[in-house]
């Protein structure tokens, strides 16, 4: 494949991430901290917890990316180990508005820097030894997926919005 064929899919790849990125920002933004407490749908997980979560998720790219290490890896326990209602301790809603901020800056700030090269590298969480055999285990693949979830999750979002 010629590299502008590379860059025209990375392209691609990107403009969706920063679509969905952007929905879900200004999603957060525009629902009070009241209605993040409140679940989705009845018996389903509050939006705080899904403002966590894909915070996490997020901030776990960055290593996975091969660009650094975790800005919140206290988050990984109430939020990606655990259930909504777990009973565990979670930072304020205040704190997760933040942090959610700075992932996304920190990831939009990598993603402009990464060529399209890079972008079908591997991921550190794949040996070289399996990337040669698998090369789709590559970071625009952890992208597109990473985008999928964010657009999930975004729909369970919408519910809260009144």
């Amino acid at each position: 494949m010629e590299t502008t064929e590379h860059t025209l899919f990375v392209k691609m790849a990107l403009d969706a991430w920063n679509t969905q990125a952007s929905r879900a920002d200004k999603l957060i933004k525009s629902l009070s901290n009241e209605a993040l407490a409140q679940e989705t749908a009845p018996g389903r997980n509050s939006g705080t917890y899904l403002v966590g979560h894909l915070t996490a998720v997020h901030d776990a790219m960055i290593p996975l990316l091969g660009l650094g290490d975790r800005l919140y890896p206290q988050l990984e326990e109430p939020f990606l180990k655990n259930p909504d209602k777990s009973g565990l301790e979670k930072p304020s809603i205040d704190d997760l508005r933040l942090y959610w901020n700075t992932v996304l800056a920190v990831l939009t700030n990598h993603f402009n820097g990464l060529r399209a090269e890079e972008w079908l590298s591997k991921h550190t969480s794949v040996s070289q030894e399996d990337f040669l055999k698998e090369p789709h285990r590559n970071k625009l693949n952890v992208l597109i997926n990473k985008t999928n979830h964010l657009a999930y999750h975004l729909g369970q979002l919408a519910y809260l919005k009144k």
